[in-house]
């Protein structure tokens, strides 16, 4: 009788089911390793949202972090007027808005479908009756332009002096 190193059940050496055995182990541990890493990884930098609206292209991170060099100013309106009358003033201009929050009280746009630069308006509540407009954007001349246009917008029209009545 001829001695085989061979299992007569499987034909295949008994080394080789060693090194399959520790190869499978291996990957196992790999794969672990790797799924431990991308976890801590998305959870130490940024949240999954968040980390996905950046891809997207829709965060608005970058126009909170602007609010700093934001053009700023007050009206006698209260919030909820002035966040109102603020969407329609952007809606007439042709903006497109990709975000609002009433939270964080911001409403996010572009300046048009084509030209995406980002601009964020941000309102702080003074008191019952006067609201703070804060327009945000890291085009310093499109933050200018959207500012002179909802400002100008949400003030007062001024009313001409009336003549004094004429006296016969």
């Amino acid at each position: 009788m001829e001695s085989s190193k061979f299992s007569r059940k499987s034909g295949i050496p008994p080394g080789i089911k060693q090194l399959a055995g520790k190869v499978q182990s291996s990957k196992r541990k790999i794969l672990f390793a790797i799924c431990y890493l991308l976890f801590a990884n998305l959870i130490g930098c940024a949240t999954i949202i968040n980390g996905a609206k950046g891809f997207a292209g829709i965060s608005t991170k970058a126009l909170e972090n602007g609010r700093k060099e934001a053009l700023t100013k007050a009206f006698n309106y209260d919030y909820n007027t002035c966040y109102k009358e603020t969407k329609n003033i952007l809606a007439r201009m042709g903006t497109y808005v990709y975000a609002q929050d009433a939270k964080k009280k911001m409403i996010a746009f572009y300046v048009s479908e084509l030209d995406t630069t980002p601009v964020g308006v941000f309102f702080k509540e003074i008191d019952a009756n006067n609201t703070q407009v804060e327009v945000s954007s890291p085009s310093t001349s499109v933050k200018e332009f959207i500012a002179a246009e909802v400002f100008k917008s949400l003030s007062p029209a001024e009313k001409p002096a009336e003549p004094d009545a004429q006296k016969n």
